[in-house]
């Protein structure tokens, strides 16, 4: 049995060995961390999953970011990741239930499209997100086209072509 708690309230060094367990130690190299590169994590989005033992089984974590457009124009968004859970965990809908829990905890009076570079299959077919809008949206990095993806607001028009990287002035979530 696993419990969801606020990722804040977890010692970061037991985060950062997860992440480590799941990404590798190398993962400070992948292109999501240079989208979110000097932005603070978004605690009310940013959950923890402990089992009975009280140790960490998954985490998620959320970031401000911004797509820019070449004229200016600026939108913001959320990027979510990592989603990690522990190997030995895995198949048993942790990793889920974080997103179930974040998505929750997002304020209904700001929403905020979602962007993540993920498993087009398993975000898609779960939680209604797509590559069809960010083909050609650019990233500070080497990424797979088919794994950026958005769950977006209904109606929401945003560009084309544009850029994802750090928004480092959000409003409150």
């Amino acid at each position: 049995m696993t419990a969801l708690y606020p990722l804040a309230q977890v010692p970061p060094e037991l985060v950062e060995a997860l992440l480590d367990r799941v990404f590798g130690e190398d993962r400070h190299n992948r292109t999501a961390y240079r989208v979110r590169a000097g932005s603070a994590q978004l605690d009310a989005l940013s959950f923890a999953a402990l089992d009975d033992n009280d140790y960490l089984v998954g985490s998620i974590q959320c970031w401000p970011v911004k797509l820019s457009a070449d004229n200016g124009d600026e939108f913001p968004m959320i990027m979510v990741g990592p989603v990690a859970v522990d190997p030995e965990h895995q198949n048993i809908g942790i990793g889920r239930a974080l997103m179930t829990a974040m998505m929750e905890a997002m304020s209904a009076n700001a929403p905020l499209p979602l962007v993540m570079i993920g498993d087009p299959e398993y975000y898609g077919r779960h939680f209604a997100f797509s590559a069809k809008r960010t083909q050609q949206w650019q990233l500070p990095g080497p990424f797979e086209r088919e794994r950026l993806l958005i769950k977006t607001i209904k109606g929401l028009k945003l560009p084309e072509a544009a850029t994802l990287g750090p928004w480092l002035h959000p409003a409150k979530t």
